[in-house]
């Protein structure tokens, strides 16, 4: 009956075949049980820094792993190693390189090192960038750490499917997809349903009906805090009973299933896959009554805050030891009466057992060993050099205590060994013989070469960079066609949607009514709801729907109506779409485009100028900050030819302006990180972008009536910043500069100045103290008044550039006050 039962919705095996399975997802338990408690006892004797792990949650994990197929994603979070171990993606051996951050792709391919262990991802892209076909593989999105911001993505991936599923012109794109067959799979702890993000994508997969599986591992606590602070009823699945679906409405179907119930855990897996892959209805899996046997992680003991009798049901409801006594009691007789078992004596199991011990054991050894030889050669070397250089030395005392400290380190790490070199390298700096130079040339190379093992990375490195694409200029028809500058990017983007299929734009208001500045006006009628789309109000998934989108090989552009709104997504853009090439050392990428607007709008809430806090955070995306439709829709333009994020921000009061509209829609294309003069002078120059800057040319005008000749530069782009260094080639002509910037004082301009002074080296051409013009420190009042006292004026960036001329010239350029 059992075996029946578990096997409703597979395909028939042998019961041999049967056992077999069994007993293997039994082995894969034991490992990864294994790989936890030896885990931990890597961090408590100091080789690893930290650990957590997914004790308590493997039997479950076995069953997802059997309904996941090849071209599915996960997106997880760090207790799923068993789930990584049953689909093949992770060995015991990879999951001690991870506790030990081995900077080695080869053999840590989850991150490298990068993060800690628990953090679990596939390979997406070739060595040289390009996509892999998605659907040959299992695949899991790059995980990141702070909870429930797996989820926001987990709406994209699931997205993706009903999208190659639903539009015809994506049928070809079997690289990412078989008819939209994919299903996504989210996991979530109980306790981390609290966070806002939970709710924002149950909501939002829901609405869209897509095919997403979340599962929620329950163990009635969150680190040490119990359920009933954590949760209404203390039960998610209660409480999410309003999201099931009923005839006629659109909804979940809501499973709830015991952790430690092997049987049933499967047959719901299979029942909540079937679901999801044919008929793109999300599912919610509640698995209850889980353990965590070494509680939250290796920082504290659970001990302190479960009562002994939760201690000992932990013990009695450990899922692998009820999967344990389920094999020991299972039999049941054929239609020729002979008795079936999956063993004979318990003497079995107990191999099984010690065999997982020892494969774990071992897998341990092989990766310290490959971890810590690697560094006991360079140390080697380093301590050899310092031999010789001391014999060298007047100050040999010293060089040979830096030796004998490094020497006396039995597992020395790579700072270990630079610390001994470059203090030894201090107390020769008088000294002048070969070995010293000897050593200069170890530390100058171990450093690069070392550093490049953790600092590579941040955006794409392959050929598809968006940096490397070429500028084309807009050109112009003879017949000179001046618009409101609505209709350059309207126009922009319909050709876009011609020109790439895999283009999905959506957002608020992004649809129907074409956004609320017109820039998509009529463009879901000509190609339809699920190319243009309306979503709700929910930055953190709108952005999360674009990662996951993005993730499988779509083109998505993600719309936020405005640039303060980004508040909501800064941590999914932060934490998640930002890092995303770094933490996967370039294995994947997600190259999401966000449009949204700013810039001198009126008010406190709408002034959409944070500029300063958010490329502050969010270093891995492409800031660009268009003074004008053209130039913004180039930067779209751009970015659709490469594999980086980025972030476009319009400028909010200049849909109405008038522009000529170019002939080549779609195919001219800004530069991204090259600034560009508006106004040659030669007395001060003068930068700044978006919306400001034709407040400061007004201003420029009025001083070149009194003799001022400013040179005005547009940024264009703050992430990144004038790779060519063309502002430093500026000011090492006029020898002057101001940054006029809307944003608080120390924000976006003091990041500017920085590069400028610091990387440019500008400091050395400058006659005058480098200055900032900003807006207040508080958010700007409303009303023409408001804007005008709270963010720079015309007349106040003729003022500040007058002050700086007159106490250059104090004779020709009177004081005005």
């Amino acid at each position: 009956m059992l075996h029946e039962e578990l096997t409703a919705t597979q395909p028939k095996l042998s019961f041999n075949d049967f056992k077999n399975e069994v007993l293997h997802d039994y082995k894969i338990a034991r490992i990864s049980r294994e790989c936890s408690l030896l885990g931990r006892r890597e961090v408590l004797t100091g080789k690893a820094k930290f650990g957590i792990f997914g004790d308590g949650k493997e039997v479950p994990q076995l069953a997802m792993a059997k309904a996941f197929k090849n071209g599915d994603f996960r997106s997880g979070y760090y207790r799923d190693q068993t789930f990584m171990m049953a689909i093949g993606e992770l060995t015991a051996q990879q999951f001690f390189a991870g506790l030990y951050a081995h900077p080695d792709i080869t053999i840590e391919p989850m991150s490298a090192g990068r993060q800690m262990g628990g953090h679990f991802t596939t390979h997406s892209l070739n060595p040289d960038g390009s996509w892999k076909n998605l659907t040959q593989q299992k695949n899991s999105s790059t995980d990141i750490s702070p909870t429930a911001a797996q989820m926001p993505r987990l709406l994209g991936l699931a997205h993706a499917s009903k999208v190659y599923r639903n539009l015809e012109e994506l049928k070809s794109e079997t690289q990412f997809s078989i008819n939209g067959n994919e299903v996504a799979w989210g996991t979530i702890g109980n306790a981390s349903t609290s966070e806002g993000l939970f709710f924002e994508t149950i909501n939002a997969g829901g609405v869209l009906q897509v095919p997403m599986i979340t599962s929620i591992w329950d163990d009635e606590y969150g680190i040490s805090v119990h359920a009933k602070h954590q949760t209404t009823k203390e039960n998610i699945s209660e409480i999410l009973k309003g999201f099931q679906r009923e005839k006629n409405t659109n909804g979940y179907e809501i499973f709830v299933v015991n952790g430690w119930d092997y049987v049933q855990l499967i047959d719901v897996y299979n029942k909540a896959a079937k679901i999801a892959r044919t008929e793109h209805i999300p599912v919610i899996i509640h698995v209850k009554e889980l353990t965590q046997p070494q509680g939250h992680s290796t920082s504290g003991s659970h001990e302190r805050y479960k009562s002994k009798e939760r201690l000992q049901w932990e013990k009695e409801h450990d899922c692998i030891q009820k999967m344990r006594q389920w094999i020991l009691d299972f039999e049941l007789q054929d239609e020729n009466g002979n008795s079936l078992k999956f063993i004979n004596s318990e003497e079995e199991i107990i191999q099984i057992e010690k065999e997982a011990k020892k494969e774990v054991i071992n897998a341990k050894k092989t990766a310290w060993n490959a971890f810590i030889s690697e560094v006991k050669a360079d140390a080697d070397i380093a301590i050899t050099l310092l031999e010789k250089v001391a014999k060298k030395s007047t100050n040999g005392n010293f060089i040979t205590k830096c030796k004998n400290d490094l020497q006396e380190i039995k597992e020395p790490v790579r700072k270990d060994i630079l610390v001994a070199v470059r203090k030894a390298l201090r107390y020769i700096k008088d000294e002048e013989f070969s070995e010293k130079k000897e050593l200069q040339s170890f530390i100058q190379n171990y450093l690069k070469n070392e550093s490049q093992k953790y600092n590579s990375h941040l955006i794409s490195e392959s050929k598809f960079s968006p940096l490397n694409i070429t500028e084309v200029a807009p050109t112009y028809g003879d017949e000179k066609k001046i618009v409101d500058a609505r209709i350059i990017m309207r126009d922009n983007f319909e050709a876009i949607l011609k020109k790439h299929p895999k283009v999905i734009i959506f957002g608020e208001d992004a649809g129907y009514i074409g956004d609320v500045n017109q820039g998509l006006e009529g463009l879901q009628h000509k190609f339809g709801n699920l190319r243009v789309s309306d979503t709700g109000i929910r930055e953190a998934t709108i952005i999360g729907q674009g990662i996951g989108m993005a993730l499988r090989g779509l083109r998505p552009i993600a719309e936020i109506q405005y640039l303060d709104y980004i508040l909501y997504a800064l941590q999914i853009l932060s934490d998640d779409l930002a890092t995303l090439q770094y933490r996967t050392v370039g294995k994947q990428k997600a190259p999401l485009i966000i449009r949204t607007r700013g810039h001198r709008l009126e008010g406190i809430w709408h002034a959409g100028s944070p500029m300063g806090s958010i490329i502050n955070i969010i270093r891995g995306i492409h800031v660009l900050v268009p003074r004008n439709m053209t130039k913004a829709a180039g930067f779209y333009n751009t970015l659709l030819e490469g594999d980086d994020p980025g972030l476009v921000v319009e400028c909010l009061n200049g849909y109405r302006l008038k522009e000529e509209l170019p002939s080549n829609l779609g195919d001219f294309k800004t530069p991204i990180g090259v600034v560009e003069t508006i106004v040659e002078g030669t007395d001060i120059t003068v930068l700044s972008y978006g919306s400001t800057l034709k407040i400061v040319e007004e201003a420029v005008k009025d001083l070149a009536q009194i003799g001022i000749k400013v040179e005005l530069i547009d940024a264009q782009s703050l992430l990144p910043f004038d790779i060519h260094h063309d502002t430093v080639k500026s000011i090492a002509k006029t020898n002057r500069l101001l940054i006029v910037d809307e944003d608080v004082p120390g924000g976006a301009s003091a990041y500017l100045l920085q590069e400028i002074i610091e990387t440019q080296d500008a400091y050395q051409y400058l006659d005058s103290k480098p200055q900032t013009l900003t807006a207040k420190a508080h958010r700007p009042a409303y009303g023409t008044d408001g804007d005008y006292f709270s963010k720079p004026s015309a007349e106040d960036i003729f003022e500040k550039i007058y002050e700086i001329m007159h106490e250059a010239d104090p004779k020709k350029y009177k004081s005005l006050y």
